[in-house]
């Protein structure tokens, strides 16, 4: 069972990739979200939810079975934020890309809320929560930015 949850938790060992787990798990995120992004609104809140859920249990058993706490092969939590940041993401492969490197901007310079939720909270939570938020401030970046740009052309 450790090595399933460890699966899951590390993105399926993406975030074993030396140099840069995060990314690698923000990049692989982008294939299970491409196969989920016509879903109904319904379908996708519900696949958030669950994915936040399994993301809290893994994340938190991970850091036990590993022995660290939020080890950065951990990279569940930059699965769910990519899912976030690109809920609302046009139809349009700039789009996301821009979404990708606007979540991953998020989640590396952590403004606050990001921060205070990365160094307050701790466990599959603490994992979770700051990635979430990153996620939101990507997403509305890039839904402002994709209206800024369609606008003008």
């Amino acid at each position: 069972m450790d090595r399933v949850i460890v699966a899951i938790a590390t993105g399926l060992y993406t975030g074993m990739i030396p140099k840069a787990p995060g990314t690698w798990g923000s990049a692989f995120a982008l294939i299970p979200w491409f196969f989920c992004r016509n879903l109904s609104v319904t379908h996708y809140l519900l696949l958030l939810v669950g994915l936040f859920v399994v993301g809290f249990l893994c994340a938190g058993s991970a850091e036990k079975i590993i022995d660290r706490p939020d080890p950065g092969c951990i990279v569940i939590d930059e699965v769910l934020g990519m899912f976030v940041t690109l809920m609302l993401a046009p139809a349009h492969p700039l789009a996301w890309l821009a979404g990708f490197v606007l979540f991953r901007i998020f989640d590396i310079t952590k403004p606050f809320p990001v921060s205070w939720l990365d160094s307050h909270l701790h466990g599959g939570i603490g994992i979770m929560a700051d990635d979430i938020v990153a996620g939101l401030y990507a997403c509305a970046c890039l839904q402002l930015g994709w209206l800024m740009l369609t606008s003008f052309s």
